[in-house]
């Protein structure tokens, strides 16, 4: 593996207002003001359509990107059970830590019953249509669902696993090939570098993006959205960041790095979530920073994608909390065994949700469904502020996928620890052009 040796002090001399994420945080705080001072314009259609839109260019280049990077990562691998090996140390990776992130949410609903004494009066037609969706969902269905009907199909709708699993095939049938499947290659190589290039573009876009989606959730929700259910959204808030700190954290002290040192170089994409309440539209900006960092392209083309489906810490959180905190408002007593089922349930229902927003919010409504029928209508109470939730389970899933990516590049012996400790403690542009700095 090779690496492309950063210009700082290139880059240390740029204009601080000319810095992607300083521009990203001045929008966002721009975004609340007008948001908060003028509703009205705020709500606009246009003013949506600045976010909206961003996210769509974002989401426009992800499938050529993960189709790119797995199939050109495997195609260099020369012995196929390490892809396979890759896969399942992954898994298990996403099973153990995604176990902590369900348990902690019910440790802290237990100890902070904050929906007791809490007068709301639920109302089932506001959650109608989730409801559908949840009811409509089956484990059979989405594992049917990774098989696309049509390659074409799967790369025109985006779909992240059904892209995956095509992409891995064609990755093996490339690799079997060996030297007749050379020039494929260099062109995949090519085309994966020309669209890294085109995100450059987009992100320079971003601080519209970023305004546009903050002043619309401001404009239409507001702070006193949060009204009564600001004890939900601290809980929710402070677990979050439990997680982070403690569980993310020893992890990557395991692995033998600062969880604060990596949050602060995935700063720019964190800020571009928090904006657009996505965690898709920092996809891949974080897969270009994990290779940059040390970790092996084929490493990263596995784990990231499939983390975005099977890896979803803040959302595992939100579901668990978000339980108790329904039946504690509709003053429903789960037993003990009622709150080990919510584990198992909401372990299935999750691997289903995407990072797109409102995702977590189906899921949740499966996983009550499955629980107690009765807390269905509850789901009512949260809707008004899952919104505000939706942010931080965004920037929850995005860090607990890059620490994953990092954690099975080490664990598989893939990790260059002088080059991630390099990079940890310097300054990283990602508008500078640069793309994948590995080559497999």
């Amino acid at each position: 593996m090779t690496t492309i040796a950063t210009a700082a002090p290139a880059r240390a001399s740029r204009t601080w207002y000319k810095i992607l994420y300083v521009q990203v945080l001045i929008a966002i705080l721009i975004g609340v003001l007008v948001g908060w001072l003028w509703p009205s314009l705020a709500t606009n259609d246009w003013v949506k359509a600045l976010g909206d839109g961003f996210v769509k260019l974002i989401k426009m280049v992800i499938a050529p990107i993960i189709f790119c990077t797995v199939v050109s990562g495997i195609a260099h691998i020369q012995d196929a059970k390490k892809v396979g090996r890759v896969g399942l140390k992954a898994l298990v990776y996403f099973e153990i830590v995604s176990t902590f992130a369900l348990v902690l949410g019910l440790v802290m609903g237990n100890l902070f019953q904050i929906g007791h004494g809490l007068a709301a009066k639920p109302d089932a037609a506001a959650v109608a249509s989730y409801v559908k969706q949840a009811e409509a969902s089956k484990s059979v269905d989405f594992i049917l669902n990774i098989i696309p009907d049509t390659v074409v199909g799967a790369l025109a709708r985006g779909d992240i696993l059904q892209v995956l699993l095509f992409a891995i095939l064609f990755g093996f049938s490339l690799m079997a090939l060996g030297e007749r499947g050379a020039k494929l290659r260099g062109m995949i190589d090519d085309a994966a570098h020309a669209v890294f290039g085109v995100i450059a573009i987009i992100m320079k876009a971003a601080p519209i993006g970023a305004f546009g989606a903050m002043a619309f959730t401001i404009g239409k929700f507001g702070p006193a959205a949060l009204g009564n259910l600001i004890g939900l959204v601290a809980l929710f808030y402070a677990t979050a960041a439990l997680f982070v700190v403690v569980v993310l954290g020893l992890i990557a002290r395991f692995v033998g790095f600062s969880i604060f040192k990596f949050i602060a170089y995935i700063k720019d994409e964190l800020l571009l979530v928090l904006g657009t309440s996505s965690s898709e539209s920092a996809l891949p900006q974080l897969m270009t920073k994990l290779e940059r960092l040390g970790c092996s392209k084929p490493v990263v083309g596995l784990v990231v994608p499939t983390g975005y489906s099977f890896n979803l810490d803040g959302t595992n959180i939100y579901m668990t909390l978000a339980t108790l905190f329904i039946a504690q408002a509709l003053g429903v007593n789960l037993s003990f065994g009622q709150q080990l089922t919510i584990l198992v349930v909401a372990m299935l229902t999750s691997k289903g949700a995407s990072g797109i927003t409102g995702a977590g919010f189906i899921t949740l409504a499966a996983t009550l469904s499955v629980v107690n029928p009765v807390l269905v209508p509850g789901m009512a109470i949260v809707f008004s502020i899952d919104k505000f939730m939706s942010e931080v389970r965004a920037l929850t899933n995005i860090t607990g996928n890059g620490i994953a990516a990092v954690f099975v590049a080490w664990w598989e012996g893939e990790l260059d620890q002088a080059t991630l400790h390099a990079r940890l403690n310097q300054k990283i542009d990602p508008t500078d052009g640069e793309t994948s700095s590995t080559t497999g």
